[in-house]
Formats: structure tokens, sequence, C-alpha cells
């Protein structure tokens, strides 16, 4: 049931973005795109629910924000009417250095600790394991809408201030997260840390500052898209906020808090750690401070 809602939202967006949209052989490039994200979620799912693995689950979510955007950007170019333009360019590495990035880190990740928590009993139930990955699939869609329409868009713009803005806006939420998992990962690999938490760097200042990065890189991507949006089109623009959503309130911050509350509920230093540390976005005040200590 969830497997067919979540394939009826996607052709649902693919519906209405389609005006003004770039066509390869009468067909959508949404449409084509769409298509490509969830049969690579499927065939991938195969072998992983046969052999009872989940270890190929995020970097087969990379390869699909690679393969997919990578596709979109050869068939406009395929079309002779329509030039490959900046923004295009612009788009596509942003989208292919931070796929890349991530689903690499949590693929060796999940080798050095031999399973991911969160598939445990997930990937006993042929129809359980089906939806996890099908939900990728969405997750992949619905968060590359705002690039895909602004790829796929008839429209020819130069280069403006929206380029320059969410290049900015892209690169800082791109360097938080980079940041933010390096210490994590530097903080796990030394043996006095084991079995505790971290509340140093960039975690003293937010409990999940990766995620935060992510937001904000996403809604650089939705600020570069922008200009080339019109009439339904700008609904595209949901996805920032659809990552925002997925992280905060659905499989990110939620699962993890669970867990961390099952770990170190009982430590003071934790339940002090969760009273002076936002969970998402760092409080103003609190950064100020944190930069002016740095600086003294």
């Amino acid at each position: 049931m969830a497997t067919c809602f979540c394939i009826a939202i996607a052709l649902f967006f693919t519906y209405i973005l389609s005006q003004q949209i770039i066509e390869y052989k009468n067909y959508s490039i949404l449409l084509i795109a769409c298509l490509v994200i969830f049969s690579i979620q499927w065939i991938v799912f195969i072998p992983s629910y046969l052999f009872h693995t989940e270890r190929f689950f995020d970097l087969t979510g990379g390869i699909t924000y690679v393969s997919t955007i990578s596709l979109i950007v050869y068939l406009k170019f395929l079309q002779g009417n329509f030039d490959i333009q900046y923004r295009d360019i612009l788009i596509l590495l942003m989208v292919v250095v931070w796929a890349m990035r991530l689903s690499l880190f949590l693929f060796f990740r999940v080798i050095q600790t031999g399973h991911d928590s969160r598939f445990t009993e997930i990937k006993k139930s042929f129809s359980n394991f089906l939806m996890v990955w099908t939900i990728q699939g969405l997750w992949v869609y619905i968060t590359l809408l705002a690039a895909l329409t602004s790829i796929a868009s008839r429209d020819v713009l130069q280069i403006d201030i929206f380029i320059v803005v969410g290049s900015i806006i892209w690169i800082l939420g791109f360097s938080i997260e980079v940041i933010a998992d390096r210490q994590k990962n530097n903080f796990r690999s030394m043996k006095i840390n084991a079995g505790q938490f971290i509340s140093s760097g960039l975690w003293s200042i937010s409990r999940h500052p990766n995620y935060v990065g992510e937001i904000i890189l996403w809604t650089g991507i939705a600020i570069i898209a922008l200009p080339t949006l019109s009439g339904w089109q700008y609904i595209a623009l949901v996805s920032p906020v659809f990552v925002y959503i997925l992280l905060s309130r659905v499989s990110g911050v939620n699962l993890l808090e669970i867990q961390a509350e099952e770990r170190w509920g009982a430590d003071s230093r934790y339940q002090e750690y969760k009273t002076q540390t936002p969970v998402l976005f760092p409080n103003i005040t609190q950064l100020i401070k944190n930069v002016n200590r740095l600086l003294s």
C-alpha cells in the first residue's frame, strides 16, 4: 500500500510540473527521471533482499542522484533547440559532489560497522524492505524536483543574483555537513570515546548539525532554480521543505533522538547537553557566544 502511495505522489508531481518542460521523444523529461529513479531502487532491491543486506542502500541512493541528473542533462543536450546553460552545469556539479560524498561516507560507515541498525527487522520482510527502497525513490525524486525542473525548463537565462546567492548558501550547507560528519567520525575513532556522545565542535551548537547542512545546501539549489520556474512549477520548491520535514519529523532526528535517549538517557551530562543544545538549528544568541569565544 505504501509503495503504491509513493508512486502516486511521484506521478502527481510529474503531471503538475510538466508544463514548459523539455520532452524527449514525446515524453516529459521529468517522467523519464521518475521512472529511472524508481527502477534503480527496485533493481538493487532484488539482490539486497535475497542476501538480506542493507549495505548498498545508501550507495544506491547516491548513484541514483548522480545517474538521474546526469541523464537529464544529457537528454537536454540531445535536443538541438536547447543549449546547456551555466545554471544546468552548476546544479549538476552540486548534486554530483554532494551525492557521491555522502553516499560513499555512509557506505563505508556501514562496511566498517557491519550493519545498519535501521534495517535489522525491516530487511526480513519482503514487503517492508521493498517499501523502504520505494520510499528512497520518492525521497530522491522530490529532493531533486527543483533541480530537475530547472534543468528541464525551456527558459534561457544568464548568470544572475540567484546563482550567486544560491551558490554561497550551498557552499555553506555543504561545508557544515562535511565538517560535522568528520568531527563525529574522528570522535568515534578514538577509543577513549567509545560509547560516548559527541558534544564538541559543531555538535556543541546543534545536536544534528549534519542535517542542518543538508537542509541549507538544498535550499541553495532551490534558490538557483527559482528564476527558471513558472506557474505550477513553483511547486518544485517543495524540495528543501521536503528535506527539512523528512530529516526533522520522519526518519532522521526522531530516530536518532530515540536511540540517544535509550543509550544515554540516564546520563546527567547528556540531559544537560540536551537542555543546552538545540535539536536542529542553532540558537542565534548561543551561536554568537561560541563565535566570540573562539575569536577571543
